[in-house]
């Protein structure tokens, strides 16, 4: 099973600017991290996605880069899918989507323009529209939704196929994994979730006769380098109650390393670790954190 660990920026990042970012980027290269991932969120201080992976494609050369992730209702999928596809073949393949329905904030769903309600139909019908636009030269389609016919979408992927990866935890959500995924990272989650999760996706995936590629599975962690700010507790407490925020927010290096061993015993091998909070040093900040988790790269 080949571990890989890639490092993401929360939607409360404030590496914004082409300083910061020159200077994370430099040092997730330097020490070989797997990827960068960008979450989403409009009114949050995080840099656009789609943006910051096209600037992290132009400086690097061998980083992958992903969205942790990018919300699908509300976007036009023809533009998608075009748009990712560029991405692919600028950066030579190395493109890592991850989609979603977003969070579920009024604010949020007024600058996507879909109800909360709407949003699980649009993205079942345009996220196999655009594996569709990716790989066919004319796509006629005619759904609730969207209406295409003889469409092409040029330039093609580097990447046959480009691989969808998805969140969620809910058992709902855990069934279009199997429907629609090509593998699945969850956020805020144990590695007892992880364990239990698949086995829902497979059995979901085996129903629709796909499967899921057993090193498809992995989890976003977050971590702190000291004890757990209070903010984070509480996000913890309010996403899952009960649920010791330890367990979810390993506090230290050796915590977190300690902790992503028990995910790879739980059956996953693709993570995606996030700071709590953000240094003001990143050269410091990567030069610790790869001597302590990049040794269980495989």
């Amino acid at each position: 099973m080949k571990v890989r660990i890639g490092f993401g920026l929360g939607v409360r990042s404030r590496t914004n600017d082409g300083e910061r970012l020159d200077d994370l980027l430099d040092g997730l290269e330097k020490h070989r991290f797997d990827s960068l991932w960008l979450s989403e969120r409009i009114g949050g201080e995080s840099p656009d996605p789609v943006v910051g992976m096209a600037y992290a494609a132009g400086r690097t050369q061998k980083l992958k880069f992903g969205t942790s992730v990018m919300v699908l209702p509300g976007r036009n999928p023809v533009l998608v899918a075009k748009a990712l596809a560029t991405l692919d073949r600028l950066s030579n393949g190395r493109l890592l989507p991850a989609v979603g329905l977003g969070v579920a904030d009024p604010r949020e769903q007024q600058g996507f323009g879909v109800e909360r309600g709407e949003r699980a139909a649009w993205f079942d019908e345009a996220l196999p529209l655009i594996r569709r636009l990716w790989t066919e030269d004319a796509v006629t389609h005619h759904g609730e939704r969207f209406h295409l016919d003889e469409v092409t979408v040029r330039p093609k992927p580097v990447q046959d196929p480009i691989e969808v990866w998805l969140g969620g935890r809910a058992p709902a959500e855990l069934r279009r994994v199997g429907r629609l995924g090509d593998g699945w990272l969850p956020s805020f989650c144990t590695p007892d979730d992880v364990a239990g999760g698949r086995t829902t996706i497979e059995e979901a995936a085996d129903r629709a006769g796909r499967v899921i590629d057993p090193e498809h599975y992995g989890a976003l962690v977050p971590y702190a380098r000291g004890g757990l700010p209070d903010v984070i507790t509480e996000a913890v407490a309010a996403r899952r109650p009960g649920v010791d925020p330890t367990a979810i927010v390993p506090s230290g290096f050796d915590a977190l390393r300690h902790h992503l061993e028990r995910f790879v015993d739980a059956g996953a091998s693709k993570f995606v670790v996030v700071p709590v909070q953000e240094p003001d040093d990143w050269g410091a900040e990567l030069e610790e954190l790869a001597a302590a988790v990049l040794p269980l790269q495989s």
